[in-house]
């Protein structure tokens, strides 16, 4: 459930044992694997159930078997276990048995288990033995789904999960219950976001939501309107912008931990909440999709609000950029030049590599506030996709954050690549009339070109990373695991393992 202070996640508590039988009993989440790798007639055997006695797996694994599950990733088998407090149980499989379970092993079967549940209001769990934290982000982000513009002709006519209960016994469960329920709140409030249509998240509507959960959480929120912006020198985001009817915006959101030594982190996310490609205009095909071409800025504002909430020991500031690329009359022309903010003049040769030029301004801004580190995120090249796939967001900058950062991604399940930034790469970027081009000169590496681009407008001496999430932030496909279909969240996960990392080690 969405709201404007952002997802509304389902409760979560954490027992050590079933509750007793309710009028209204849950579903039993039990994960299994495959009993016998040898044999391929083995039905499924139950895992981390330490709560449960032997009676009852029995039980579940017999009516397991009757159904023939094997315990395959991915299968879901739900059965009738009278002995249990319980409505069913939907055993989930795991696939083959481990000693040490990764943690996206079990986010995503958690997944898969709460999409495999619609109708269901609540739901408890044993897969909490396995991982406690991954448990309950895949069971809220395998239930999540975004409603707000269904008519009572084709909503849902449940209410969807209202309820999780993770059965564990360690001692600091329900703190860490907590924390995982606020990180899957985080990616929710981030795909709400990137799946409101344009119609309804246009720059200044989008600077009012992030205001309204700046504010919620204790940010400090600063919002520039269109003629601050041109009084100021943006641009690139004025430039972005001056084709739409509806104005250009540049937001800051900024969470302060109150000590001396504490590291500052700089955040810089595209976003463009539609994309025509202006005048250099897309193909129609799938134009839809650039209802995402926010997904960058959805992600960091969800992050520093996160930040704030989780108390992280670090200073976080995000400046975010907004713009509507459109042709009109006074949209900007190929050909035209424009200065970015701090000064550098570029020629736009091709309108649709527009989130390039809002983020060189977001990210001089950014660095005035002298970062430690910078991370910036957007949906910024096709060339992303062909090069690592719909998965994969491809991690450029630093290298020795830049690796930092792809360790901590895949870490966390949303598997970011390190790709380089070549400086002979540079020379695809020379302009006749300009400082810089805004394309290059050529067709290959665009991906790679869009980061060298990025880095001319990066202060000496920050680290910084560019993670392009085109691909990623939006699932075109089927659902699967705990990511549906449309926004994903991607990369907020990734951007909080890196903040966290960062007030650890510094």
């Amino acid at each position: 459930m969405s709201t404007e202070l952002g997802y509304q996640s389902p409760a979560v508590t954490v027992a050590k044992t079933l509750p007793d039988r309710a009028a209204d009993p849950a579903v039993l989440i039990v994960g299994v694997v495959s009993g016998d790798p040898d044999n391929p007639e083995a039905t499924a055997t139950v895992v981390g159930s330490d709560v449960l006695d032997a009676a009852a797996i029995a039980e579940i694994e017999s009516a397991c078997a009757a159904l023939g599950a094997k315990g395959g990733v991915d299968q879901v088998s739900r059965v009738v276990v009278p002995s249990l407090p319980v409505a069913s149980v939907l055993a989930v499989g795991l696939g083959k048995p481990r000693d040490q379970w990764p943690a996206e092993v079990i986010r995503q079967a958690a997944g898969t288990a709460a999409r495999s549940l619609n109708g269901t209001e609540a739901v408890i769990s044993t897969l909490g033995g396995l991982d406690l934290e991954a448990t309950v982000e895949g069971l809220i982000l395998g239930a999540y789904r975004f409603t707000e513009f269904r008519s009572a002709k084709t909503a849902p006519k449940d209410t969807g999960l209202r309820s999780i209960t993770v059965l564990s016994k360690a001692k600091d469960a329900q703190q860490r219950a907590a924390r995982a329920a606020a990180v899957a709140g985080a990616v929710a409030t981030a795909r709400d976001f990137v799946n409101t249509p344009p119609s309804h998240l246009f720059p200044a509507e989008f600077a009012k939501r992030a205001k309204a959960l700046g504010k919620a959480a204790g940010l400090e929120v600063e919002v520039l309107s269109r003629k601050a912006l041109e009084e100021n020198g943006f641009g690139g985001i004025v430039g972005v912008g001056q084709g739409s009817s509806r104005p250009p915006r540049l937001v800051r959101l900024i969470h302060r931990s109150g000590r001396e030594d504490a590291k500052t982190v700089a955040l810089v996310g595209k976003g463009v909440t539609f994309d025509t490609g202006g005048i250099s205009i897309k193909p129609a095909a799938s134009m839809h999709h650039m209802t995402s071409d926010m997904g960058g800025a959805a992600a960091v504002i969800a992050t520093v609000v996160l930040a704030a909430r989780l108390k992280l020991p670090i200073d976080v500031i995000a400046t975010v950029p907004m713009a509507e690329n459109m042709p009109s009359s006074t949209a900007q022309r190929p050909g035209d030049v424009l200065t970015q903010y701090g000064g550098t003049t570029v020629e736009v040769l091709n309108t649709d590599a527009e989130g390039r030029l809002i983020l060189a301004d977001a990210i001089v801004r950014a660095c005035e506030d002298d970062p430690d580190y910078l991370i910036e995120t957007s949906t910024l090249t096709g060339a992303q996709t062909v090069a690592l796939g719909a998965r994969i967001p491809g991690v450029m900058g630093s290298e020795e954050f830049r690796d930092r950062v792809a360790e901590l991604s895949q870490g966390v399940g949303e598997n970011g690549w390190p790709m380089p930034l070549p400086d002979e790469l540079k020379d695809e970027l020379k302009s006749t009339v300009a400082d810089l081009a805004n394309v290059g000169s050529s067709r290959f590496a665009g991906m790679l070109v869009a980061g060298v681009y990025l880095r001319e407008f990066v202060a000496d001496g920050v680290q910084w990373v560019h993670i392009d999430i085109a691909g990623p932030s939006y699932n075109t496909g089927g659902p699967w695991g705990y990511t549906p279909k449309g926004g994903t969240g991607v990369p907020t996960r990734t951007m909080l393992a890196v903040l966290e990392d960062i007030a650890e080690k510094g």
